[in-house]
């Protein structure tokens, strides 16, 4: 079922000084220059909130746990752009090791062309979540027709191939734009990004992706980390594998528990 949608504080303000700016002008031409200022600087809010991926400026942005979840010293690891007919069955096999959960947000066209590997990750009890069809570096400047098709057949790929709906959402880089929270709503779909990210597809030093994951490491955060297009250590091997391990150790070390989003917010 959808879930009724409400633009934001900043969207309906948005909306307030457009409309102001247009009536001001009509009214008195000469203060054109103050509503154009308005709405550049109307603009330039907006834009921000489109480039903070952690920013719940153009919608609602899961960015750590609820209060249960907290409790419960649960914590979220994500794990984006697979699935990875190399890398992700190491990932499986490291998570089973420690008894640890995640949550895979997969690309839709990799999806069917590894439909065995996405029924692996939920047989193994982790869930699967819609990272877009075709994972767009361009997605944030969609327009909403098209930023609906990409979202909707990544849901129905991946909802097809695993057996459930995703539940959650994740744009490409965490960018987006105005058009993409009304999508999620009336699709029944949550947007849900990260406390802290590794910056892993670019930096494939194992000691600094582990500190930027486990600095300030706490009960209700959502870790980021890649099976697909992740970056390469000076070993040759792709980068999660060789931090992986590690980080379930200082997890375990610091009696926090990792659970699917999915289980997380029960």
């Amino acid at each position: 079922m959808p879930r009724p949608w409400k633009p934001t504080p900043t969207l309906l303000l948005s909306g307030v000084i457009h409309v102001a700016a247009g009536i001001a002008v009509l009214i008195a031409p000469a203060t054109w220059p103050w509503a154009l200022g308005a709405v550049l600087a109307n603009q330039i809010l907006i834009t921000v909130g489109c480039l903070l991926p952690r920013s719940a400026l153009l919608g609602p942005n899961l960015t750590r746990l609820p209060p249960a979840a907290i409790a419960r010293r649960e914590i979220a690891l994500t794990i984006d752009d697979g699935p990875d007919p190399e890398v992700t069955p190491q990932v499986l096999d490291l998570l089973d090791a420690s008894g640890a959960k995640a949550s895979f947000f997969c690309i839709g066209h990799l999806a069917r062309q590894y439909p065995d590997l996405c029924r692996e990750i939920i047989a193994r009890g982790h869930s699967i979540e819609n990272h877009s069809e075709r994972h767009a570096k361009a997605f944030a400047t969609f327009g909403p027709f098209r930023m609906r098709a990409d979202v909707l057949a990544g849901q129905a790929t991946l909802g097809e191939i695993s057996g459930r709906p995703p539940q959650f959402f994740r744009p490409t880089a965490g960018l987006r734009n105005p058009f993409l929270a009304p999508i999620l709503a009336r699709h029944d779909l949550l947007q849900a990004t990260w406390t802290r990210r590794a910056f892993d597809t670019r930096q494939g030093d194992p000691e600094i992706v582990l500190q930027r994951l486990t600095s300030g490491l706490a009960a209700g955060d959502i870790l980021l980390l890649h099976d697909g297009n992740a970056a390469r250590s000076a070993n040759g091997i792709p980068v999660i594998l060789n931090v992986l391990p590690d980080l379930l150790q200082r997890i375990a070390a610091a009696r926090l528990t990792p659970v699917t989003l999915t289980a997380a917010l029960k």
